[in-house]
C-alpha cells in the first residue's frame, strides 16, 4: 500500500555514530523498503531498562511483568484519552517492540529505520544496543542498524531467543518540559506515540540521502529552470560512483536526462548536477495542479538505487500591500488549517484517513493551507502537491515564551529539517517561524528583546537554506518588521468585535505591514446546535475596538462581553459570520487571501469547558469529518461545481408562534434557485454574493405545526441541482427542564444509537436547553464515547435540548443512563 512518499531528513546527535542526518528516499514496493504496521506490542509508562523489554520470558504469560498490548502502527498513546471528560491526557513514557527479519538484498549494504514522525523525544534500541535518539515530534528522522544487527546475528539470543529475527524497541516520551518545543500551553495536545509511520529501508553501501531539486520559471512561465544538489550517505566512504537523472513530463515523456561519472562522492557534503532547463514547462496551480517527474540514479559497481519524486513549475509573489501572484495572475488564496487529529486515533491518522481529509478540503474549495503548528506528515504534503494546495508550513514555536540554548537548538534543527525534508514541493510557498511568539508563561522572564532577536536568527536562517520561499509568523506585533508575510490577530464577530468590522480592520492592519495574509479567523460551533436568532448577541458587543484576540478572551469566563464568551455556539451564528467574512472578500482587491481556523474540530488541553470537553470546535467538520452546515457556505463561495444546501440539515426542530415567518436560507453557487415549501414554489431567486445573508437565496415562510417540507431546485444555465429537508415546527412554549426522556432511534449491525431530550413538566420539549448531560452504560457492550465528537462523548451540552451517543451491544444486555444536574436520572434498557 505504500507509493511514492519521500523521506526527510533527521537529527544529528553527537556521539551516535549510527545516526546520520537528512536522509530522503522514496518508498516504492519492494524487497527494499517495507512499512513496519504489524506485530507490535505497547506498554504505556516506563521499564527498569532496556533489559525489561527483551529479557527471556513468554511473552502474554502471567509471569511477564509489565503486561503488554497488541498494537498497530500508526499509534498513538493518546487514541482516546485526549478527550476524555475525567482525566488529563496521559502525558509520560511509553515503549513499543517487535521482531523484524533482516534481508538486506545488497551486498554490503545499509539497514535504516526511518521514522516519519514519533512524540516526542524517542530512543531506539536493537536488542539491548540503543542505536539511536532524537528530540522532536514532528519531523523525520533516520538510524542506521546496520552495525548493530551485524553484531546481534553473532549472539546466542539470534537463534535461541528470537528464532532469527532482530528484537527492535523503541521509547517515546511526551512528558512536559519546559526545554522544548511546542509549549505545553499551546491550544493542541503534545501528543505521544510512533503516531506516523516506520520504515525499514534497504540500501547500498553509499546511496542517494536526499536530492534538492530548486525550480524555477518566469512570471510568464517561458524559461524553466531545475539546479539540482545531490547529497550521500556514505559511511564506509566510498571514493567514487555514477549517477545520472532523468525529468519526466507529466505525459512520461523524457525533458531532460544527465549523468555524471565516477563522480567524486567521498570528498563533497552536496554534489551538484548543475543547472538544467526546461522551455515552455507545463505550470503547476491550484486550479492545474501539473507535476514532473524527477528520477536520480546512483550506481556503485553491481548495486545502484533510484529514487523518484514529484516536481512543479510555478511562479508566485506578493505584491507590496497588494494581492498574491500566480503565475502572473491574481489569486485570492482561499485557505483553511489543518491539525494532525482525528477520532478514535488522535494524531495516528492513516494515509487513507488523511486523503480522505485532504480531498474534502479541495472539495469545498480550499487553495491553500496552513499547517499549524508543526511539520506535518510527508503524505499530507505530496497531496498538497497532488490536489494542488498552496502551503505554509511551520515549526513549532509556538507560546509560552523562549527558553534557553537547547530550546533554541531544537528549533533551529526543526526548521532545518522542515525546509530540508519538504524543500521540493511545489505547494509550499511560506516557512513559518512561530505562532504566537508573544504568548508568555513558561518562564519568569519574557524578553521582548531577546525574541526578536532569536526570531531574526530564524528568519536568516530560513532563508540561507531556501532563498525561494517567504518566511512568516502569525500574531507577535512585536517581530511583525521581520518576517517576509505577517498575520495579525483578528477574529471579527467571535473574541472581540462584530463581524461587520472585518473589511475595516483587515484593511487597517494591512496597511502596517509590506505583506497581509490574515490566517486565523472565525469562531466556534456546537454541531447540531441551532438558533432562531443567533445575532442577538451582537447587540451587546462593543465595536471599533479592534478584532484581535487578548489575553483572556480565549476563556469562558470574566472579562468584555464578546461572543466567545456569551454567544449562543450555534452553527446558525458560525455560518452567518463565515458568510459575511466571504462576501466582504470578493470586494477587498488587495486581499492576498486567508485561512479559516481550522477545517476540523481538534483535540486540545486548554478547554475542558467547552460543550465538547477538550475539543476545539471552530472546525467546518467535526472531528470525525461529520460536516457542519459552515462547510456548504464555504462551498457556496468557493467552488464551481453546481451545489445548493439548504441550511438546517441538523436541525430537526424548529420553534415559533403560529403563523410566524421564518427564514429559509439556501447556500448554492448557482445563478438562481427555486424554493419549494411543503409542495408550493415560493419563487425563484437570483444569487448575489453581496446580498447577505446567503447571497440573496433566502425566502420567508410560515411554517404550519408539525412537519413540514423543503425543498430547492438550483440553476446554472442547463445543470441543475437539488436539496430537500424535513423538520417539525414546534408552537407549544416550554417552562424549565423537569425530566430527561432517553430512547433508542437507530440500530445497525453492532451498532445502537440512543438520544435523550429535555422536556417540561407537561412534556414539552425545552428547545433552548443546553445544560451538560452524562451518558452510562452498564452490561456486556461498550459506549462508543473519548472520540471528541457531539455524538461521541459521555459528557457533552445539549444541542437545542436533546443529544446522542452510540453503543456497541456486544449481543448482550445493556443499560443506559443519562444524568444531567438538577434533573432524575433516566434509564434505557437495551
Amino acid at each position: 500500500m505504500i507509493n511514492k512518499y519521500k523521506i526527510g531528513a533527521p537529527k544529528v546527535f553527537l556521539g551516535c555514530l549510527m545516526f546520520w542526518m537528512a536522509f530522503s528516499l522514496t518508498p516504492t514496493l519492494g524487497q527494499d523498503n517495507k512499512r513496519l504496521t504489524e506485530n507490535w506490542e505497547f506498554l504505556k509508562g516506563d521499564l527498569g531498562g532496556i533489559w525489561e523489554a527483551v529479557r527471556p520470558s513468554p511473552k502474554g504469560s502471567p509471569q511477564s511483568v509489565p503486561l503488554w498490548e497488541s498494537v498497530q502502527l500508526p499509534h498513538s498513546f493518546n487514541a482516546r484519552d485526549g478527550v476524555d471528560p475525567d482525566v488529563n491526557y496521559y502525558q509520560g513514557p511509553g515503549w513499543y517492540r517487535t521482531d523484524i527479519e533482516i534481508e538486506n538484498p545488497f551486498e554490503d549494504g545499509r539497514t535504516l529505520l526511518h521514522f516519519e514522525g514519533a512524540g516526542q523525544k524517542t530512543t531506539v534500541y536493537i536488542y539491548t544496543t540503543k542505536v539511536g535518539e532524537h528530540v522532536g515530534g514532528y519531523d523525520e528522522w533516520t538510524v542506521d542498524i546496520t552495525d548493530a544487527v551485524k553484531e546481534f546475528k553473532k549472539s546466542e539470543a539470534f537463534e535461541k531467543q528470537f528464532e532469527g529475527k532482530i528484537p527492535l524497541s523503541i521509547r517515546c516520551d511526551n512528558s512536559r518540559d519546559l526545554e522544548m518545543i511546542p509549549s505545553d500551553l499551546s491550544d493542541f495536545n503534545v501528543y505521544g506515540g510512533l503516531y506516523r509511520y516506520l520504515n525499514l529501508k534497504y540500501v547500498p553501501v553509499a546511496s542517494i540521502d536526499k536530492v534538492f531539486a530548486d525550480v524555477s520559471v518566469d512570471e510568464k512561465g517561458k524559461k524553466g529552470k531545475i539546479s539540482l544538489k545531490v547529497r550521500i550517505h556514505n559511511p564506509q566512504e566510498v571514493k567514487n560512483a555514477d549517477l545520472s537523472l532523468r525529468l519526466f513530463d507529466p505525459q512520461g515523456k523524457e525533458v531532460v536526462e544527465k549523468g555524471l561519472n565516477d563522480a567524486p562522492i567521498g570528498s563533497v557534503k552536496d554534489l551538484s548536477f548543475g543547472s538544467l532547463e526546461v522551455r515552455n514547462p507545463l505550470l503547476w496551480s491550484p486550479e492545474e495542479p501539473i507535476l514532473y517527474r524527477l528520477e536520480v540514479k546512483i550506481k556503485i559497481g553491481g548495486q545502484e538505487q533510484v529514487i523518484t519524486q514529484n516536481l512543479g513549475f510555478r511562479h508566485f509573489r506578493f505584491v507590496e500591500k497588494g494581492p498574491f501572484m500566480l503565475n502572473g495572475e491574481r489569486l485570492l488564496l482561499r485557505g483553511t488549517h489543518r491539525h494532525e487529529d482525528h477520532a478514535g486515533v488522535a494524531n495516528a491518522m492513516s494515509e487513507t484517513l488523511m486523503r480522505e481529509e485532504m480531498e474534502l478540503m479541495k472539495a469545498m474549495g480550499v487553495n491553500f493551507i496552513r499547517l499549524g503548528h508543526y511539520q506535518q506528515s510527508r503524505i499530507i504534503l505530496d497531496l498538497c502537491d497532488e490536489l494542488g494546495i498552496l502551503v505554509w508550513e511551520e515549526i513549532p514555536w509556538c507560546r509560552g515564551g523562549l527558553g534557553g540554548e537547547v530550546y533554541k537548538q531544537q528549533a533551529r534543527r526543526m526548521l532545518t529539517n522542515m525546509i530540508e525534508q519538504h524543500y521540493n514541493h511545489p505547494a509550499v510557498i511560506i516557512w513559518g517561524l512561530g505562532n504566537e511568539n508573544d504568548w508568555p508563561g513558561d518562564f519568569n522572564e519574557f524578553d521582548k528583546g531577546k525574541i526578536r532577536e532569536f526570531m531574526n536568527d530564524l528568519n536568516g536562517l530560513s532563508h540561507q537554506l531556501d532563498p525561494s520561499r517567504k518566511t512568516a509568523i502569525r500574531r507577535c506585533d512585536f517581530c511583525k518588521d521581520i518576517v517576509d508575510v505577517y498575520s495579525p490577530s483578528i477574529w471579527a464577530g467571535w473574541y472581540r468585535g462584530i463581524y461587520t468590522e472585518y473589511k475595516e480592520v483587515s484593511k487597517k492592519e494591512m496597511e502596517k505591514v509590506d505583506h497581509f495574509l490574515h490566517v486565523e479567523w472565525g469562531g466556534d460551533s456546537h454541531a447540531r446546535r441551532h438558533s432562531e436568532n443567533p445575532d442577538k448577541i451582537l447587540a451587546g458587543i462593543s465595536t471599533g475596538d479592534g478584532a484581535d484576540e487578548r489575553d483572556g478572551d480565549a476563556t469562558l469566563y470574566g472579562g468584555a462581553a464578546r461572543v466567545s464568551k456569551d454567544g449562543d455556539w450555534s452553527e446558525s451564528y458560525i455560518c452567518n459570520l463565515i458568510d459575511w467574512h466571504l462576501k466582504e472578500q470578493e470586494t477587498m482587491p488587495w486581499l492576498t487571501g486567508t485561512a479559516y481556523w481550522p477545517f476540523k474540530d481538534f483535540s486540545t488541553p486548554v478547554r475542558p469547558e467547552n460543550p465538547v470537553p477538550y475539543v476545539n470546535q471552530k472546525g467546518v467538520v467535526e472531528r470525525d469529518f461529520t460536516k457542519k452546515e459552515s462547510y456548504y457556505v464555504f462551498q457556496s463561495y468557493w467552488t464551481k461545481q453546481p451545489m445548493a444546501h439548504i441550511y438546517g440539515h441538523s436541525w430537526p426542530v424548529r420553534w415559533g408562534d403560529e403563523g410566524e415567518k421564518k427564514m429559509i436560507k439556501v447556500y448554492s453557487n448557482c445563478s438562481e434557485a427555486e424554493l419549494f415549501f411543503n409542495g408550493k414554489s415560493m419563487g425563484v431567486k437570483k444569487r448575489d454574493s453581496q446580498s447577505f445573508p446567503a447571497a440573496g437565496l433566502r425566502w420567508m415562510v410560515a411554517p404550519g405545526k408539525g412537519k413540514n417540507h423543503v425543498k430547492v431546485i438550483a440553476r446554472n444555465k442547463k445543470e441543475t441541482v437539488t436539496d430537500e429537508i424535513t423538520f417539525t415546527y414546534q408552537t407549544e412554549k416550554w417552562s424549565s427542564p423537569a425530566r430527561l426522556i432517553v430512547n433508542k432511534i437507530s440500530e445497525e449491525s453492532n451498532k445502537v444509537t440512543v438520544e435523550v431530550k429535555v422536556v417540561d413538566e407537561k412534556g414539552v420539549l425545552c428547545l433552548d436547553a443546553s445544560q451538560y448531560i452524562r451518558f452510562g452504560l452498564a452490561g456486556d457492550g461498550r459506549l462508543l464515547d473519548d472520540l471528541g465528537t457531539s455524538s461521541g462523548s459521555r459528557k457533552v451540552q445539549l444541542y437545542n435540548g436533546r443529544a446522542q451517543i452510540s453503543i456497541q451491544p456486544n449481543g448482550g444486555k445493556n443499560v443506559v443512563s443519562v444524568l444531567s444536574e438538577g434533573l432524575p436520572t433516566a434509564i434505557l434498557e437495551l
